[in-house]
């Protein structure tokens, strides 16, 4: 899972939509809206991904998402593993400031957090998965409001996931000990 902000914009003047003679013409003058976030949730194998957008990014939104992804699709699933990166909301503890203990409890023991390196976000598939949906859905457009985001990455989601384009990972172990060099400790013999 991976989350990300995004500012809400809206039009001062309404754009000219283009003719034979001119392209579409847009007033560069904006009004800001506010802000929101998109989460993303993605199962790479599968080709699943599922966008959410909040009013904004805490840790109660982050729990109450996770909640619903472990209680929904995870339902059946004993154990779930969790690549995420190492942003402070995403712990444990926020299931507790959420949730009563009993609930909290039996989410948090079955999850498992695998964290990317603090400089290796670009691990997390579900990053690249947000950058996908960012080209492709959010990129040189204005969102006036929360509900036309919610809508418009909801078909981009509905759309990739019927196509069940699934992530062909390419990075080998060996690939990784080259690259990221850095992360690995150092062992004196």
């Amino acid at each position: 899972m991976d989350e990300q902000p995004v500012q809400l914009i809206r039009e001062v003047r309404k754009p000219l939509l283009a003719t034979t003679k001119h392209g579409k013409r847009v007033d560069y003058e904006y009004e800001r809206a506010g802000t929101a976030s998109i989460c993303m949730m993605t199962e790479p194998l599968v080709g699943w991904r599922e966008v959410s957008v909040r009013p904004r990014r805490t840790k109660v939104d982050w729990a109450i998402e996770m909640a619903q992804l472990l209680e929904g699709r995870y339902a059946e699933c004993e154990r779930v593993i969790l690549i995420c990166d190492q942003l402070n909301t995403h712990t444990k503890g926020a299931f507790y400031e959420t949730f009563e203990l009993e609930r909290a409890r039996q989410l948090v023991r079955r999850l498992e957090f695998c964290h990317t390196p603090n400089h290796g976000s670009w691990l997390n598939v579900a990053e690249n998965e947000l950058s996908s949906l960012t080209r492709q859905c959010i990129d040189s457009r204005r969102f006036e409001d929360i509900k036309i985001l919610q809508e418009e990455t909801a078909a981009w989601s509905m759309d990739v996931n019927q196509r069940q384009r699934g992530v062909d990972w390419q990075m080998k172990i060996d690939d990784a000990r080259c690259k990221l060099t850095s992360i690995y400790p150092k062992i004196k013999l």
